[in-house]
């Protein structure tokens, strides 16, 4: 396919305009509570007058009563206390009309309908998956994401359930991830789950929050929680890590003992202290590197046969 005919990956987009938040209209509550109880009020005396009054007059006065108590309740059922770390999404004859995140009790359209949102700081634990990394290894690996609700609108109408929708996006970013990267460098430069976590944990950031995104959702963390290889490789794998590790420490070893044989030959040569043909120099560098390199305690031997020659 070519680069113009090219359809766009559209896994985390959705069609048309998207819907974003806006602030709705709202009057403070306590004020319209203050009124609503003077219509209460005003609603007894009527009721009371009628039953006193006879003939036009109490009709007149049943009928104001009753108007007055439909106000009361109207007024009544348009107060919203909106606790803090909390929204709530006005939707009105099925259109969205705002979202109110102002805590307090506020008055809206009585007809609105109330949708809650929490907005607080949200932990998420993905369950443990096993995943082959790029490598081919079978691994098992979890974490942990931080998240909030940024967008109310579209946490609400962009997809069905949001809380839903990132444990599963965030577990599909995490086996993404897995089987992009080996679980272990092996002495190269290349980025690896267990070498890297700090690199790993800001990729797997960048793409949960392009997954989510749409949603409404922000990313503040992620976190890996289990790492480690699956259960029918792990002592292999172990075996191989020690293999490694002593190969690593011999080739130290030898590189020091090279050294010291190289700085002894030159102090030797430029001191003048002894003068030692090709083959001596041989044996010489033979014996230090055993006694350098040898992991137990060597024992000295006095050759003394030059002496009594």
């Amino acid at each position: 396919m070519s680069a113009q005919t090219q359809i766009p990956d559209a896994a985390f987009r959705f069609p048309g305009q998207p819907m974003h938040e806006r602030t709705a209209w709202y009057a403070a509550g306590p004020v319209l509570v203050s009124v609503d109880f003077v219509l209460l009020v005003a609603t007894i005396i009527a009721f009371q007058q009628s039953a006193v009054h006879k003939g036009v007059a109490e009709g007149v006065l049943v009928v104001v009563g009753i108007v007055l108590a439909i106000a009361v309740v109207t007024l009544l059922r348009g107060v919203t206390v909106v606790a803090p770390g909390r929204a709530h999404v006005v939707q009105l004859f099925g259109k969205y009309k705002g979202t109110i995140r102002e805590p307090g009790m506020q008055w809206v359209n009585p007809f609105a309908n109330r949708i809650p949102v929490s907005t607080r700081i949200r932990n998420l634990e993905t369950a443990l998956a096993k995943v082959n990394d790029a490598d081919g290894n079978p691994i098992e690996i979890a974490a942990v994401v931080v998240w909030q609700v940024r967008d109310t609108a579209q946490a609400s109408y962009s997809v069905d359930d949001y809380a839903r929708f990132i444990a599963i996006q965030a577990e599909t970013a995490v086996r993404h991830i897995a089987s992009s990267f080996p679980y272990d460098s092996r002495g190269t430069d290349a980025l690896s789950l267990r070498d890297n976590a700090d690199d790993i944990n800001q990729k797997l950031a960048a793409e949960l929050t392009d997954r989510v995104r749409a949603a409404g959702l922000e990313i503040i963390e992620t976190r890996l929680t289990r790492l480690s290889y699956a259960p029918e490789i792990a002592q292999a794998m172990l075996r191989q890590q020690q293999a490694a590790a002593v190969v690593g420490a011999r080739a130290k070893i030898v590189e020091g003992a090279v050294g010291m044989v190289r700085m002894a030959l030159q102090r030797l040569d430029e001191e003048n202290v002894v003068e030692l043909d090709e083959e001596r120099k041989a044996a010489m560098v033979s014996n230090l590197l055993v006694v350098l390199c040898s992991e137990q305690a060597t024992q000295q031997v006095v050759n003394t046969g030059s002496l009594y020659s």
